[in-house]
């Protein structure tokens, strides 16, 4: 690791006084250095920065409007089933309104989409649905066997 600090550090002084003499490329040929790894680290303005270009709308988007119709369909037909049973029960009708995927994305979007969308109301333990039993259910659950 010294030997490399060393060999860098002769490289940069030797091409640091060379250049008057044979110029900048001659002298990073002598060291042993690539001309454009010295620039790269003796640059003296800032990195340039890569500009920004935003993406570019694809064609065969669907519009706001669109989107909207399908995310209504979505909650109001087909609201206790997934994306990809709307998606082929539409087909069946014969109607297309967007791809499965695109489904999904659109509920995606809104934070609607998951594993499961059904809503169903959580599971009770029958203990718990006679209040005699509930004390009981509790106590059976803090023992620890």
């Amino acid at each position: 690791m010294a030997v490399t600090a060393t060999l860098q550090t002769a490289q940069t002084k030797a091409i640091g006084k060379l250049p008057p003499l044979v110029g900048r490329r001659n002298a990073c040929a002598a060291a042993g250095v690539p001309q454009a790894n010295w620039y790269r680290r003796n640059r003296q303005s800032p990195t340039p920065a890569r500009p920004v270009t935003p993406r570019k709308p694809r064609p065969a988007a669907l519009s706001r409007a669109e989107r909207d119709r399908i995310r209504a369909m979505l909650n109001e037909r087909f609201a206790d089933a997934a994306p990809a049973t709307a998606y082929f029960t539409l087909l069946d009708e014969g109607t297309y309104l967007a791809s499965e995927s695109t489904m999904y994305q659109i509920l995606r979007e809104h934070g609607e989409g998951g594993p499961d969308r059904r809503v169903e109301p959580p599971i009770l333990p029958l203990a718990w649905l006679n209040p005699g039993n509930f004390n009981q259910a509790i106590l059976r659950s803090n023992v620890v066997e």
